[in-house]
């Protein structure tokens, strides 16, 4: 297996750029590998969903230990969105997954999901400030509930997509949970991603679209990447970032919907 520097270098791109803003792995990477480097839509997708849960399973175990992950969310995430990634991987072997025929379609849907990402990105404060309220009086049974059916969107979602667990998560659970503080919220996030993930990438790896070669070459590269874009963070205004960030995703998912 041969390690390829120009996916090397783009994990630790992706890498610095998450470890600065924490969001847009999957909304960076596989448009990346896709529009410049002219991976196949599925085999990117299917690559950067177990690229995603490997870099992220370090990060939670390490949020776990400080206390910023609550688990009752996660797993009601879960419970959600494990399923139904499961069904749309069965769906995607029901329909056959061939670059050839299928290319276009993951490449439209992953626009959607990008665009939907930078919006959640840009007016994420606006859209919790005018609907926090009124979850905020429901029950916890109800809470309960449209949790696992938020799970049950992700899951559909990051399995077609590999893209809806970062910034879509955070901004659903933000909703969901106003009074939960910003730390746990975001361990909760992270946490959820490493099952999704995971279970996605290990279907797509059943249907044979993952490259071994690429994902090691991504995972050599993001590791010190996010090292270094975490250490930087401080300095840099977040909340420009982020908007470049959105801006950035916003273009790229417009350019897949119109091919």
């Amino acid at each position: 297996m041969e390690i390829t520097g120009i996916y090397v270098f783009s994990g630790f791109m992706v890498g610095m750029l998450v470890g600065m803003t924490g969001v847009g792995g999957g909304s960076l990477m596989t448009p990346l590998l896709v529009l410049l480097l002219g991976v196949q839509p599925a085999v990117a997708v299917g690559t950067d969903l177990l690229y995603a849960g490997l870099t992220k399973l370090t990060g939670t175990g390490l949020l776990s230990l400080r206390g910023t992950v609550e688990w009752r969310v996660v797993l009601r995430l879960a419970a959600g969105s494990v399923p139904a990634a499961i069904a749309t991987v069965v769906l995607l072997a029901w329909i056959g997954v061939d670059p050839l025929h299928t290319g276009h379609l993951i490449s439209a849907t992953l626009g959607v999901a990008l665009v939907a990402s930078a919006l959640a990105i840009l007016f994420r404060r606006q859209i919790q400030s005018a609907v926090a309220p009124v979850f905020d009086r429901l029950g916890e049974g109800r809470i309960a509930a449209l949790t696992v059916l938020t799970g049950v969107i992700l899951g559909v979602l990051v399995a077609a997509t590999s893209v809806g667990a970062g910034a879509l998560g955070a901004l659903a659970l933000a909703i969901l949970y106003p009074r939960m503080p910003v730390l746990r919220l975001v361990g909760s996030d992270i946490a959820h991603a490493v099952p999704l993930t995971l279970v996605a990438g290990a279907g797509h790896w059943w249907l044979g679209t993952v490259d071994v070669t690429l994902l090691a070459s991504l995972l050599c590269g993001s590791i010190p990447g996010i090292l270094l874009g975490s250490s930087i963070a401080a300095r840099l205004p977040e909340r420009a970032l982020q908007g470049a960030l959105a801006v950035t995703i916003g273009l790229v998912g417009v350019k897949l919907i119109a091919g």
